[in-house]
């Protein structure tokens, strides 16, 4: 790998860092508002609808100048979401703006990939990003937990700058400020991102033409042989991953007794086997065998049933930790052939854009079904079981698909092909 990649990686951890210890600080601040509890799962479902609303036009910026400058000025976005969140604008509404700029930072994070790398190198490229982020997941989950926690803000507001009134004066402004700081330490590394050299033609400005223009990049993606079951299994992925979140908070609570700041932890635990999942597959599965990994997503959706039976937090930890790294394992290969499917067919920022598209209406379905099955009353244990049936039963489906496929002609002979 070569040194713009390894910026393009610190310039992805910080800014995924801040991500996701702002969620928990604004998970924080809902319970601070005495906010009714469904409203919480809405926090990420504000955040992705972006993905969805502005999927037509994020994948033509993105290929509009080069990514790196893309990536600083959607990063500016983000910190701006998190300043509105420190002058008391209401989180779901000050989260949703940092959805905003992560969906349009999302296309040149990835895009940039299939510029600056050949096809052999993306599923050890997407192990490395997929890896890292989860690392910049764990940390920022503990970093949003530790931030929240009594004792460390209290130290946190003892810091005193003299003759400068930092108007920093609660708890949740000083978790906020910290947030701030690393959303800027990205925004650094963006600015350090070379250029790849990589240029499109001018990109449409037309509104109506740009969603038609999208339109025909879904359809493209979706009718490919190869395209349309790894697009099926990362949407199917990122929707149950944003779900499974909000669960393991609740589980956590309703079955281990956990407060907001330890349930944290157990949501880092699980990225900790995402992290080892990811490795191991950009090490042992080639891009040819990508599809040789469906199973392990039946698998994930059976064991995370077994959750009901646990209660003590030794049990709780390497049942989170397997239940990741079989969800590691299964998405980077996965991942990797939908980016290398969508760049012979697209561009590297409208197939990022489609994949976005799906991937985050999933997220959207999932948990708008999850913070229902809350309003209702329904027991944890219950919507556990629904939710890994689920998933095991979507990626057998998928399975077949694939194999209907095959039974027509060798699909997977297109792997490797190049650039239409």
């Amino acid at each position: 790998m070569n040194r713009g990649f390894y910026t393009i990686m610190a310039a992805q951890f910080f800014s995924s860092l801040a991500d996701n210890a702002l969620l928990i600080a604004a998970i924080a601040l809902l319970t601070t508002m005495k906010a009714p509890a469904w409203m919480t799962p809405l926090l990420k479902l504000f955040f992705v609808l972006s993905y969805v609303l502005l999927a037509a036009f994020v994948g033509a910026f993105a290929d509009s100048m080069p990514k790196g400058r893309v990536m600083f000025i959607t990063n500016l976005i983000k910190i701006s979401g998190c300043a509105m969140m420190f002058f008391d604008v209401h989180p779901l509404l000050a989260y949703a703006v940092v959805g905003f700029g992560a969906a349009a930072y999302s296309p040149a994070k990835y895009g940039i990939l299939t510029e600056l790398l050949p096809p052999e190198k993306l599923v050890a490229a997407n192990g490395w990003i997929e890896g890292l982020t989860v690392i910049s997941i764990i940390l920022g989950t503990v970093m949003g937990g530790a931030l929240v926690n009594s004792h460390v803000s209290t130290m946190l507001l003892s810091f005193d700058l003299p003759l400068i009134d930092s108007g920093i004066d609660t708890a949740a402004e000083a978790a906020l400020a910290v947030i701030m700081v690393t959303y800027v330490l990205a925004a650094a590394f963006n600015l350090k991102i070379p250029d790849t050299g990589a240029h499109y033609p001018d990109q449409e400005r037309n509104p109506i033409r740009l969603i038609a223009d999208f339109a025909g990049c879904f359809t493209t993606l979706w009718k490919d042989k190869l395209g349309q079951i790894s697009l099926a299994v990362t949407t199917l992925f990122w929707g149950a991953g944003a779900t499974l979140q909000f669960i393991v908070l609740k589980w956590a609570e309703r079955s281990l007794n956990m407060p907001l700041d330890k349930a944290a932890i157990l949501q880092g635990i699980f990225a900790v086997g995402v992290a080892v999942g990811a490795t191991a597959a950009a090490r042992f599965v080639p891009l040819k065998k990508a599809l040789t990994v469906m199973p392990l997503g039946v698998g994930m959706g059976l064991i995370v049933t077994t959750m009901t039976m646990v209660h003590s937090v030794w049990l709780a930890y390497p049942l989170l930790v397997l239940i990741g790294v079989l969800a590691g394992y299964f998405v980077v290969p996965m991942n990797a052939l939908l980016q290398h499917r969508g760049h012979v067919l697209l561009s590297a920022g409208h197939s990022i854009a489609v994949q976005n598209f799906n991937e985050n209406l999933s997220v959207l379905t999932m948990l708008m079904l999850y913070a229902l099955m809350v309003k209702l009353n329904l027991d944890i244990n219950i919507v556990i079981v629904l939710f890994g049936l689920f998933v095991a039963g979507t990626m057998l489906l998928a399975m077949k698909k694939h194999a209907a496929n095959q039974r027509q002609f060798d699909s997977l002979a297109l792997i490797g092909e190049h650039k239409h």
